[in-house]
């Protein structure tokens, strides 16, 4: 534990990550602030953790496939590419620990000889763990207590000969977080410490050891605890009522919540923990006035749509707690993007990182169309740009996830100009977060680099997007047989094992599961007592509405009867498909607000890249409290009555739809007279206009709201919508929501005509210009008065 630190470095074999750190997800900054933190003076450190191959010893369970967690080292990659190509960290001031190499020995070496001995005040220090988390029941010296821990790689449990565990209690990160000489501290765990007794939540893997072991804490452990102490002249009581009372140093980013899970997500070619992505894209799109609680909301909804109520992410931290200025990453670098050029070849061809965007959209994101972002990204494509010099090969080896390193670039600092067109990409083959593209839409002579940023420009959808839906695990053989035959006839929608990639689930009803108000609400009829019922869930197994039955029945016949809930499950996902806050050019700014019994905010939204830069830089609006729950999410009670504020903030006119999902599964939409679909230039509309219109009626549970704007007539659309109700109200159900989600990409399509020829657009393709659309969503709970 002596170790000096070119020992530790030399011994424990880090490869110094090329990461960059730069702030775009806190409290809002001051001026002053952003001004004394952007100094070169000060240094920016990150610890990134990221652990899979547990052995079975450390994870009290039988790794699939060698590995007891699949997210983790993509979790660490997600940061490093974030920070170094859009916070601007040096690379050399990260350290990256993955698998065999994250001992607890090294995890705690790092975070004191890179993190500790070389912050100063005013310096910026973030530590991300990602991998298993445990509750552990202590035994041993004094009284017995329970506890939270971070499972290193070697994190053996006891065993007869050896009652020690070998993992990092909470108390010893609280120590070393309060060793650090510096405020600017963000802590990420992606990790929880439930005692569930399996290692799967639905379709998503559980981040946490399935059973609470029983030891005591190991010589070494106790012995860094108590010099820690001493140092700092704190009890380990102090540091655990710290835990408890949120006050820890600088910024706690939770993925859960105590007593819930944090999971990871599987999709075609990667995986990642749901919280990690979730923040790490919003941090892509982040702009200089956005706060932590904006990110973690945002971020928060996206965990909800994967995992349902079972995760929900958390913020606590001394910072938060006193309403000061935190520092996650500094004010951003570069401009907000969509990702980065990772290497050009010598033929031509472009390897891109794109995580800037929502996983359902990389999953269906065909041939898109991308432009290269320069700094001056508010000028117009044929002015001066400016372009990275091509940076110098480095002495040392980028850290990489995966065997063989990709080829690294440094921060874009100097800049040569060239009066040249933006250039084009599009894409041809995707590799997990990888795409394959090339340079299209004409002959540009400019050079490409690795470390170029790149926001999306047109994004290309298959017309013959499907539904799959995963078949639960606790499913008998012969269930499943007959599930698969029975998805199998009906129109665009597969099914899937368990563990692969899905949008839903279809199982039963759990035995001795509690039963949560939005599962109650979900059955039909209202159960007295439960029976386990087919139905279906969300991939963390929240149930869907108007899904569930109380009454035993055949798996064909329930696939039957829930039919015209997939068809609508479908069109939610072609609606989530089109959202594009961070992309759209469309100035547009949406406001939800609660009207009665007191008129308060309830959220804001509005596109990243449609807002002149004055409106980016602007001090952030704030959110009402009363609406939060501890971890971000947004609640309203029943009863309330809520609207929708609509601004167009450009000089053309613009045509918008509102379309959503009820607390019951209801499709519903706003059914307007055609003229007030539309928003003068610079004005704002109300939906609906009479205030006694939306009326919160609905048991508890999620409504999920998508408003789509265009720079043309949503003349489809709107047709359709008319022949869908007959309702004099102007929110009501909507009878054909799969026809009318069709008809609103249909629309988009025509809206961006004027791009179409420009590109290799592949047939059975919807082509939607960023220029031309917006959809901006909104999640909410609604809650018992």
């Amino acid at each position: 534990m002596g170790l000096r630190r070119r020992t530790f470095l030399q011994r424990s074999g880090v490869v110094l990550a090329a990461l960059g750190l730069s702030e775009a997800g806190l409290l809002a900054l001051t001026d002053r602030y952003q001004q004394a933190l952007a100094q070169p003076t000060r240094r920016k450190l990150a610890l990134l953790v990221g652990i899979n191959q547990y052995p079975e010893q450390a994870c009290d369970c039988v790794p699939v496939r060698g590995t007891a967690l699949n997210g983790c080292l993509t979790d660490v990659e997600l940061q490093r590419e974030l920070l170094v190509y859009r916070f601007g960290f040096n690379p050399t001031d990260i350290v990256a620990l993955t698998d065999q190499k994250a001992t607890r020995d090294a995890i705690e070496d790092a975070f004191r000889f890179h993190l500790i001995e070389q912050a100063s005040p005013g310096d910026v220090v973030v530590f991300h763990f990602s991998g298993l988390g445990s509750r552990v029941q202590w035994t041993g010296a004094g009284e017995d207590e329970t506890g939270n821990t971070l499972v290193p790689v070697d994190g053996t449990l006891s065993t007869e000969d050896n009652a020690a565990i070998n993992d990092i209690p909470h108390e010893t990160l609280g120590l070393l977080l309060r060793s650090l000489n510096t405020e600017n501290v963000t802590t990420v765990l992606d990790a929880s410490y439930t005692n569930l007794g399996r290692t799967f939540q639905g379709n998503l893997r559980i981040r946490s050891r399935p059973n609470a072991p029983s030891g005591r804490l190991h010589e070494t452990e106790l012995a860094l605890q108590e010099r820690l102490m001493a140092e700092l002249k704190v009890s380990k009581a102090q540091i655990q009522a710290q835990w408890r009372s949120g006050q820890l140093p600088g910024t706690l980013l939770s993925a859960t919540r105590q007593q819930q899970v944090a999971t990871e997500g599987q999709w075609n070619g990667f995986s990642a923990g749901l919280f990690t992505y979730a923040l790490t894209q919003q941090l892509w799109w982040s702009t200089p006035a956005t706060t932590v609680r904006t990110n973690l909301t945002l971020a928060t909804g996206t965990v909800r749509q994967f995992a349902g109520v079972e995760q929900l992410p958390a913020l606590s931290g001394q910072k938060v707690q006193n309403q000061r200025v935190s520092a996650y990453y500094l004010s951003p670098a570069t401009p907000d993007a969509d990702g980065v050029v990772r290497a050009v070849d010598e033929d031509g061809k472009v390897q891109l990182w794109l995580a800037g965007l929502p996983t359902p959209v990389l999953e269906n994101y065909g041939t898109s169309v991308l432009s290269i972002v320069h700094p001056a990204s508010d000028r117009p494509p044929a002015a001066e740009i400016q372009l990275p010099d091509t940076p110098p090969a480095s002495s040392s080896p980028a850290f990489s996830p995966t065997e063989p390193p990709t080829p690294e670039a440094s921060p874009p600092e100097p800049a040569t100009t060239a009066t040249l067109s933006t250039p084009l990409l599009q894409i041809r083959s995707r590799d997990g977060l990888t795409f394959r593209a090339r340079p299209c839409c004409g002959d540009r002579s400019i050079d490409l680099h690795p470390g170029q940023l790149v926001q999306e420009a047109v994004r290309l959808l298959p017309r013959n997007i499907g539904l799959t839906v995963a078949l639960d695990a606790s499913l008998e053989r012969i269930e499943r047989v007959d599930a698969t035959s029975a998805f199998s006839a009906v129109p665009r929608v597969s099914s899937v094992i368990a563990g692969e990639p899905a949008d839903f689930l279809f199982g039963k009803t759990l035995p001795n599961s509690p039963v949560s108000p939005t599962l109650t609400a979900s059955l039909t009829p209202t159960p007295v007592s439960l029976k386990r019922g087919y139905g279906l869930f969300s991939l963390g197994r929240d149930a869907i509405p108007n899904t569930l039955v109380q009454e035993e029945e055949a798996v064909k016949t329930a696939i039957n009867r829930i039919t015209p809930q997939l068809r609508t499950l479908l069109a939610l996902k072609l609606l989530r498909l089109t959202a594009n806050r961070g992309s759209s050019r469309l100035p547009i700014h949406a406001t939800l607000e609660i009207t009665d019994p007191q008129e308060r905010i309830v959220m804001q939204q509005e596109t990243v890249r449609g807002q002149p830069a004055k409106r980016r830089e602007a001090k952030a609006r704030v959110y009402t409290a009363d609406l939060f729950t501890g971890d971000g999410a947004i609640t309203i009670p029943t009863g309330s009555r809520i609207r929708y504020r609509l601004q167009n903030n450009g000089e053309q006119p613009v045509y918008f739809i509102l379309l959503g999902l009820d607390t019951r599964g209801n499709p519903i939409a706003f059914f307007p007279a055609l003229e007030n679909n539309l928003i003068p230039p610079g004005e704002t509309v109300i939906v609906p206009q009479a205030i006694s219109e939306w009326v919160i009626q609905d048991p508890p549970g999620l409504v999920e709201t998508h408003l789509v704007f265009s720079r043309s007539p949503l003349t489809q659309s709107y047709a359709a919508l008319k022949s869908s109700s007959k309702e004099s109200r102007q929110i009501g159900v909507v009878h054909n929501p799969l026809d009318l989600a069709q008809t609103i990409l249909q629309d988009l399509h025509a809206a961006s005509a004027d791009i179409l020829p420009k590109i290799d657009l592949p047939t059975d393709t919807y082509a939607l210009d960023v220029n031309a659309w917006a959809t901006l969503g909104f999640l909410y709970q609604v809650s018992e008065t």
